[in-house]
């Protein structure tokens, strides 16, 4: 356990985890599903009214939703419009004139009433200097001294504008008292405490919202009203005992909706980012410890979601699989009937309140997640994270399984018969499949593991080893990347012949970071991340090819930021799938002329190459793009622009082909696939524009056609990577 979960407690923080339960009155023991207003806010900042919320709850009544669980309707920021003379907060006359009656309408069609705040206290409050209710004690009595944030959303010095609370003062957790007892006066379910730190992008004990936390948590047990509580967002791991104790729901990442950034909802990049900050948090959930909030499940509102079908049915699944809370977004009024279906599938719902989140047993391309239901149970999905179609291969050893006696398709409704040895499917691009399986009598022999410290490694540039009480050996590496020298190789990887293993990486980082990656000196490999801490690794598995003998493995990336390195493990017997394409980053190609590369957060490798075109010299050009056989393969290509770009492509240096591309964000890749011929063996693939400017370039995506991977030939094969 770190430090500073050990500071948490020597501060009292935890005094109340013997009386208080993290299921507060009884709520919280399966994730909820419902609607909140947030998403379409997002895109019409006067939606959220009294006569809107009326009209959310009778469509969600009349849609049939409510019938398969979904019951909450949740208000989101905006609905307040001053103070009492208590100074607790109060609905903003004009858009919410009687905000209980409203609450008796959503109650009376048989839902629950969520509403929004935040730790501290707002100025106007602060300025009134109002008695606090049933006690001798003022506002200004109970703030912390000097005056400092009391949120995420407050100002630096001592006029912040929300300002904290000192809960070692009289009257601090009566004012908190007060609050929740109005708001549950007025019939709330549900509280969204949002601006919580550690977290949301305020990962240091500068502001510290832990006591804010239990004195919620506390004021709602004295209500005897069972209403749940989130803590909002992107909620620091390192402070996990106290968001599990004291909430039934913590929000692990920062919003999903594009708020402008993007030209819709949200988009495939925002959804990808859940599956690589997952792992990090995939013990922490269930019946006891509450849920793991992923955000809204964008899934409803036609092509204005920003998703594909399959894409929509991915996010649902990883929702589904890490027990997440399921509220949908957008407006109800209009929701469309495939997003209704995808909603209303209860062999998926089934799989969201099981009570039994998932675990990733693969990352990387095709990513593997488990759910372990007992008796010889499983639930099981398999997501290409890739936009190209791709056969999916996953052997049941894998899982720990010798085969399986059933499968069934749950989005299909579809009985799939048994499995021996290996399943395979074909995924679409960004698509799922999602299944039950009975498994087979029988054990799988364990496969022999290796681990290697980053620690011991050879450390250059400027990677250090750092004291990391959480890490395996107590100590971790740090210091990586933003220079090609900063990296730390570890060598004497063994393996008993040449072949795929699986290589375990146990990184640290907060947010969104990558590893390029190199075995012996070979091709670049990444390595997408995600986390909530620096001092509690989060642990993904990859397969990784290893020539016969000692190996070394150098992570660093040369552009952008990787993780801190806790250790590697090394499994297996040379035996281990491979994913079917293969990766090569912009950033890592070579650059001509006035061509740079740079940090872009969802971008693969989180970096891009940028100001292509304007001339023919300012190209990228991928000069060792090696498959195995001559023929038509597919080719992803992941790009950023605001606005229609082109580029010129050339392939093995034939005329360049003009690619008219579109896009809405250069913070955003988006993805465009074509079928090109290539040579068996290397070729070269440039990317240009003579004469206007061109896309932004993140990577691009070699995949054979669907028949000649179902045939066993793939384009990742370990000779290349180990020449």
């Amino acid at each position: 356990m770190p430090s500073l979960i050990h500071a948490a407690v020597a501060c009292g923080l935890l005094s109340l985890a013997a009386s208080a339960s993290a299921q507060v009155n009884g709520v919280g023991q399966k994730p909820y599903l419902g609607w909140s207003s947030f998403s379409q806010q997002t895109l019409d900042s006067a939606f959220l009214t009294q006569a809107n919320m009326i009209k959310q709850s009778d469509a969600l009544k009349a849609s049939g939703l409510q019938a398969h669980g979904y019951t909450y309707i949740n208000l989101d920021s905006g609905w307040q419009g001053g103070f009492d003379a208590n100074g607790r907060p109060t609905p903003d006359p004009t858009t919410f004139p009687d905000i209980k009656a409203m609450i008796d309408h959503i109650h009376a069609n048989g839902q629950k009433a969520g509403i929004y705040w935040i730790p501290g206290v707002e100025q106007p409050a602060v300025q009134a200097n109002s008695p606090i209710l049933g006690t001798p004690q003022h506002i200004t009595d109970i703030l912390a001294v000097p005056y400092r944030a009391g949120n995420a959303f407050g100002a630096p010095g001592t006029s912040p504008y929300h300002y904290k609370i000192d809960f070692s003062k009289p009257g601090a957790q009566e004012y908190m008292d007060s609050v929740v007892a109005l708001f549950a006066s007025w019939g709330v379910d549900f509280i969204k405490l949002d601006g919580v730190t550690p977290g949301s992008y305020s990962d240091d004990l500068s502001i510290d919202n832990r006591d804010d936390v239990a004195a919620w948590s506390k004021a709602i047990a004295k209500t005897g009203r069972p209403i749940w509580l989130t803590v909002s967002w992107q909620v620091d791991k390192d402070y996990q005992d106290v968001w599990t104790t004291y909430a039934n729901g913590r929000r692990i990442d920062d919003d999903v909706e594009c708020e402008g950034r993007c030209a819709t909802l949200t988009n495939w990049p925002r959804i990808e980012k859940r599956f690589r900050d997952l792992p990090a948090w995939q013990e922490t959930s269930g019946p006891k410890t509450g849920w793991n909030d992923l955000d809204t499940l964008d899934i409803g509102d036609g092509d204005l979601d920003g998703l594909s079908l399959d894409e929509k049915r991915s996010a649902m699944t990883i929702w589904a699989m890490a027990n997440a809370p399921l509220y949908l977004g957008g407006d109800l009024t209009k929701l469309d009937e495939t997003g209704k279906r995808l909603a209303t599938n209860d062999e998926v719902l089934a799989v969201d309140q099981s009570g039994k989140p998932a675990r990733q047993v693969l990352g990387g391309d095709l990513n593997v997640w488990v759910s372990d239901l007992g008796n010889g149970r499983y639930y099981l999905a398999l997501t290409n994270m890739n936009a190209t179609t791709t056969v999916a291969r996953l052997p049941w050893n894998l899982v720990g399984l010798t085969g399986t006696r059933r499968m069934r398709d749950l989005w299909n409704h579809q009985e799939l018969g048994p499995s021996v040895g290996e399943h395979e499917v074909v995924l679409p691009p960004h698509g799922t499949q999602l299944m039950l399986v009975e498994a087979l009598p029988g054990h799988v022999a364990p496969t022999p593991t290796t681990s290697y410290e980053a620690e011991q490694g050879v450390l250059s540039g400027n990677a250090a080893s750092y004291a990391c009480p959480g890490c395996s050996n107590d100590n971790k590496v740090g210091g990586l990347g933003l220079g090609a020298n900063n990296t730390v190789s570890i060598e004497g990887v063994y393996a008993p012949q040449s072949g795929a293993y699986l290589m375990q990486i146990d990184s640290l980082t907060l947010g969104l970071r990558s590893y390029l990656y190199q075995v012996n000196d070979g091709p670049f490999r990444t390595f997408n991340s995600g986390g909530s801490s620096f001092q509690l690794p989060s642990s993904s598995t990859v397969p990784v090819c290893l020539q016969k003998g000692l190996n070394r493995i150098r992570f660093g990336n040369a552009v952008s930021y990787p993780p801190d390195l806790d250790r590697i493990v090394i499994s297996g017997r040379g035996d281990a799938r491979l994913p079917s394409g293969t990766t090569y980053e912009a950033e890592a190609a070579t650059l001509g002329g006035s061509v740079t590369a740079g940090f872009s957060n969802y971008s693969s490798g989180l970096a891009k190459a940028g100001n292509i075109g304007g001339g023919s010299a300012n190209n990228v050009t991928f000069t060792n793009v090696t498959v195995p056989y001559a023929g038509v393969y597919q080719l992803e290509i992941d790009y950023l622009t605001q606005g229609p770009r082109s580029f010129f492509l050339s392939i093995n240096g034939a005329g360049a082909k003009e690619l008219s591309l579109n896009g809405s964000s250069f913070d955003d890749p988006v993805a465009k696939v074509l079928e090109v011929p290539l040579h068996a063996g290397q070729n070269t693939l440039q990317f240009s524009n003579p004469s206007g400017n061109a896309p932004d370039l993140d990577r691009i995506v070699v995949t054979p056609r669907v028949l000649p991977a179902v045939l066993g030939v793939s384009t990742q094969a370990c000779k290349k990577d180990l020449h």
